[in-house]
């Protein structure tokens, strides 16, 4: 668990300073005021925490402050962990494994999300796990996405079933799949093209790899996991609810947290969709995704130091 938290804090750090940045004394010593409060609002809507998790939080230090007259601003910390825990409640996702293998894993969302680095972290942590993994590339659109996640592959010795830049996507996905059947496997990770959230075509491309998929395995794909790029802040949650309503997603992975001071929209993701947040994208390496922990993430967020 200890291991876990430092990773969330160092790559949250620049979502936890922009809040104790902006908040200047408020996590001293100091009293809590109406000018400190301000600054908390100011910091928690800088982070995309949005408005209902960003009054809730106020709320809950504004009643605490009442309660008990000139309380320490260090305590304010500790009250918005406790806050982003309880609207998390429920948030954490679980991988399953289908009845009969492979479980078959989309990975969808628009372009720069991070998806085709995900593929092949993702395949990597369930090698580590003992699983057997093959990656589907089928974002044939780019060829320098296929190159990427044989790079990947190569460096993690993962195995991947490709074809050229510019053949069907569909195709690609149905001989993944079946060679993971094949070859006995109990993974397949479909990486897809970058799809415009705003274009029909695109998603209907997705829905034609489902499909085709389905003809192999009714019950496929099991997961459908939208990656958004957390640097985008509240726009990640229009992607969201535009990807939810097209093609019924199952889970989100939230990218590149580590380079963003707007790790917030998480949480308001949570709050509109429900929908799990299976792992986040803490830094480059293979192990920096991370399972998504709730009092990990609120810790890291708040720089209480251990979980909530």
């Amino acid at each position: 668990m200890l291991s876990f938290l430092k990773k969330f804090s160092k790559g949250l750090s620049k979502t936890l300073a922009g809040i104790s940045s902006k908040t200047h004394g408020l996590f001293g010593g100091r009293p809590i005021d109406a000018s400190s409060i301000e600054a908390l609002r100011e910091a928690l809507y800088g982070a995309d925490f949005g408005g209902p998790t960003t009054e809730e939080i106020l709320e809950e230090v504004g009643r605490a402050a009442r309660k008990e007259k000139g309380l320490d601003g260090r305590r304010v910390p500790e009250i918005g962990a406790e806050v982003l825990v309880r609207v998390l409640a429920g948030s954490e996702g679980k991988v399953t494994a289908a009845a009969a293998p492979p479980t078959v894993i989309f990975l969808v969302g628009v372009n720069g999300s991070g998806k085709t680095t995900t593929a092949a972290k993702l395949a990597h942590r369930l090698k580590q796990q003992g699983g057997s993994v093959l990656l589907a590339a089928c974002d044939t659109f780019r060829a320098a996405a296929i190159d990427q996640l044989r790079s990947w592959a190569l460096r993690l010795d993962l195995e991947m079933v490709a074809n050229k830049p510019g053949a069907d996507p569909a195709a690609v996905a149905f001989d993944a799949v079946q060679a993971a059947r094949s070859r006995g496997k109990d993974w397949v990770i479909v990486d897809t093209a970058g799809r415009l959230h705003t274009k029909g075509n695109l998603m209907e491309e997705l829905q034609k790899i489902r499909r085709v998929v389905a003809k192999i395995d009714p019950t496929a794909p099991h997961h459908s996991w939208l990656v958004v790029d957390g640097s985008l802040g509240g726009n990640s949650i229009e992607q969201a609810r535009s990807f939810h309503k097209s093609f019924g997603l199952t889970g989100l992975v939230v990218t590149k947290l580590d380079g963003t001071s707007r790790g917030g929209a998480i949480v308001g993701i949570w709050r509109e969709l429900k929908l799990p947040i299976m792992f986040v994208g803490l830094g480059e390496e293979p192990e920096d995704l991370q399972p998504f922990s709730a009092a990990d993430y609120a810790a890291a967020v708040f720089g209480t130091g251990g979980a909530a």
